[in-house]
């Protein structure tokens, strides 16, 4: 999908080289020092200019005997010498404003070219690119002479003023590639008909443009309307870009649907009325999509749009007053949140969600009364928190996750958001600044503050949220006690990650159904309980002491654990053989901790992804029902007191291993053959053991172990060991 916006829609020309002003071709016309132009077209340029009238005297190089080539707004061939471009648009000076001096105008105007179009430029035999927009013809009409300038791939006539006619030999340019007749209103408005073609409505006539070679069509500002049809492109089944923009049509017209290869099309600053046309997902390359400014469509966008996969912008009106829902999320955006979208004021979903926008987000928000979902979440935003958001008394859904924004925010930002549901703005650099008395309006269902500077204190407003089942408020400078009130909260939380602050005290009960991440605080005493259906536990890097046993084997109830890790914590004790109810945990991290004892039995009977033990003080032999495992990744028995062999059903039955490290401990024997059956293996460390014997040639064959020397012929293979 693509944005949204009212800003100018990306410029897509296929001619860049030929829109060069006056002063940049001077420059290329040095270019051609060394090169003298042809006698007769160098005549037939003075006669041009002879019947030309130049108030500010801009070709004062075209004087008689000199080198048409270096004359401004003269493009020559470089090899042949013949012109081949006209570049005679006036300067590029933007019109006076309306309380702007008479000198002001007075100089707008002189830097205009009037006069006639004298028939000479015919002796031009290569002229490919002509150039006359932005002059002042008002008082001739429009010369036939160009329909007959047939070597003519570029012809802007755009603002120039001619009167009359389009000369029905125009379609003869059979090589012509762009064509702009903009702000052209030939005999009341309406273009007349080329030579073959009907009068539509009201007697007013239709032009059908049949250029095949026809790349860019521009036809802004012409007063053109639908009366069936003033305008018609059915032959040029190469044209790309096509600009309609600032006329009077009332709808889109249907042919332009059939031109399948469009890459952009201007429809804005018309009447359009009705819904958006379905028929513009047809149009399958398309890029550019402009149906702004003074349009009155009365639709939703429609859903074919979404499936535009090349498109790049879209324009769509502020007159879009019934618009509810804005969803461009999930592409490759960038730029600023246009200012003019706060002019939707039905605007009920508002998802930018996942791109690359920038900037900050607007004032306008404020202004939207009826929004009730505002996703920003995954962009690049900046600034801070506009002071407006806390007006939105109908918002249920506020996310900004992972931007950039920063400074504080106050009470006022929520101040009347009581409908407020779920507040997602984790991955920032916000500051709350409240009164330790503030109770919010809202009640949220999900909160995520997670990296936000929250502390030192714990957040005494959530005793008042009774809905909440997700909340996030890691990484928030907190360094206080938990708070008891905070551990009895009557709601029971889905998921609940409290991870990298200074908390201290202890925990006796946890009532989270899914996902618990209390790990890098600084929480003692014994593990606390947790409901029976838990899915993941993370108290990693804390203080918790005791041993495992209430944890892992109170309760009869049939465990849903798939991922515990309490490393880094002061559990003590063997490891409890009551595993039999852990059928789904897949992630077992038990490491840096007191823990002697053997490996019990009854947890080699896991198909765990990953076990981790190292770092303890375990001892005995690996147990022979750690085979059951057959779907480790990674199996981490370092520096313990493990002894006897390393058996070698590590190899046989656990084929997907990716690490495998038993360093420092009371291995001895020979290392198995059948490692080198481990194909997946990238890391493996036996260092600080009683290993003897000799390192198996095989292990050259561990084909995703990274190596360091392919050419080294001795058994080491690479670096196996860390």
């Amino acid at each position: 999908m693509a944005i949204a916006t009212m800003t100018t829609p990306l410029p897509i020309s296929f001619f860049p080289f030929l829109l060069l002003i006056p002063a940049i071709c001077f420059s290329i016309c040095h270019a051609n020092s060394n090169l003298l132009c042809i006698q007769s077209e160098r005549e037939a340029l003075l006669k041009f200019k002879n019947h030309l009238i130049d108030p500010s005297n801009r070709l004062s190089s075209w004087v008689e005997g000199g080198d048409c080539c270096k004359w401004i707004g003269v493009v020559c061939h470089n090899s042949t010498g013949y012109v081949n471009q006209l570049h005679l648009a006036a300067p590029p000076l933007s019109e006076p404003d309306f309380d702007a001096t008479p000198a002001e105008w007075e100089a707008y105007e002189r830097s205009k070219l009037r006069g006639k179009i004298n028939p000479s430029l015919l002796e031009l035999k290569h002229l490919s690119s002509l150039d006359l927009s932005s002059n002042n013809f008002s008082s001739i009409h429009f010369p036939k002479i160009f329909g007959l300038l047939e070597s003519l791939t570029y012809l802007n006539l755009s603002y120039a003023q001619f009167q009359g006619a389009i000369p029905h030999n125009l379609g003869n340019l059979s090589k012509l590639q762009y064509l702009d007749l903009g702000e052209e209103r030939w005999d009341g408005g309406v273009l007349q008909a080329w030579p073959g073609e009907g009068y539509g409505a009201h007697g007013a006539t239709e032009v059908t443009f049949k250029l095949p070679s026809l790349l860019e069509l521009h036809l802004s500002c012409c007063d053109l309307e639908e009366v069936p049809s003033s305008i018609s492109v059915n032959s040029s089944k190469s044209l790309v870009v096509l600009d309609l923009s600032g006329n009077i049509l009332s709808s889109v017209l249907k042919w332009i649907f059939s031109l399948h290869g469009l890459v952009s099309i201007d429809l804005s600053e018309n009447s359009l009325e009705g819904p958006i046309p379905d028929y513009f997902g047809n149009i399958s390359f398309l890029k550019v999509l402009d149906l702004s400014s003074w349009n009155h469509f009365n639709s939703s966008i429609p859903n074919s749009l979404y499936s535009l996969n090349h498109l790049q912008f879209l324009s769509l009106s502020g007159e879009l007053s019934s618009l509810k829902l804005f969803d461009v999320s999930k592409n490759q955006l960038n730029g600023q949140i246009p200012l003019s979208i706060g002019q939707l004021s039905s605007l009920e979903l508002f998802d930018v969600s996942e791109n690359q926008l920038n900037g900050q987000i607007p004032l306008w928000i404020g202004e939207l009364s009826s929004l009730k979902l505002f996703d920003v979440l995954e962009n690049q935003l900046n600034g801070t928190f506009p002071l407006s958001t806390g007006e939105l008394s109908s918002l249920e859904y506020l996310g900004f996750v992972y931007n950039l924004l920063e400074r504080v925010v106050l009470e006022t930002h929520f101040s009347n958001l009581m409908r407020l549901t779920t507040l997602a703005a984790s991955h920032n650099r916000l500051r709350f600044e409240l009164s330790s008395s503030w109770i919010p309006p809202f009640q949220c269902e999900r909160i995520e503050l997670g990296h936000w500077h929250l502390g030192p204190k714990f957040l005494q407003w959530l005793k008042f949220q009774k809905k909440l089942s997700y909340l996030d408020i890691s990484y928030a400078g907190i360094s206080d006690v938990m708070p008891t009130w905070f551990l009895n909260l009557p709601t029971q939380f889905e998921y609940l990650n409290l991870s990298s602050n200074q908390l201290t005290g202890e925990i006796s009960y946890l009532n989270v159904a899914n996902i618990v991440d209390l790990s890098s605080n600084r929480f003692t005493g014994p593990l606390p309980r947790v409901l029976p259906a838990l899915l993941v536990l993370i108290l990693s890097n804390n203080s918790f002491s005791g041993s495992l046993f209430e944890l892992l084997c109170n309760s009869s109830s049939r465990k849903r654990m798939r991922v515990l890790y309490i490393d880094k914590n002061l559990i003590s004790r063997d490891i409890p053989d009551c595993w039999s109810h852990y059928q789904d945990l897949k992630i077992l991290n038990l490491g840096s901790n007191k823990l002697t004892g053997k490996i019990p039995p009854s947890l080699g009977h896991l198909n765990l992804s990953v076990l981790n033990l190292r770092n303890n003080s375990m001892f005995g032999e690996l147990p022979s029902t750690l085979q059951n495992s057959t779907g480790l990744i990674m199996l981490d028995h370092s520096e313990n007191h493990f002894n006897g062999n390393i058996p070698a059903w590590i190899g046989e039955k656990h084929s997907t291993l990716v690490v495998l490290s038993l360093r420092s401990n009371n291995f001895g024997g020979h290392i198995p053959h059948k490692i080198c059956d481990l194909q997946f293996l990238q890391n493996m460390d036996l260092a600080h053991n009683n290993i003897s014997g000799v390192i198996p040639k095989c292990f050259n064959n561990l084909s995703a172990m990274p190596t360091t020397n392919k050419t080294d012929k001795k058994a080491y293979g690479g670096p196996i060991f860390f």
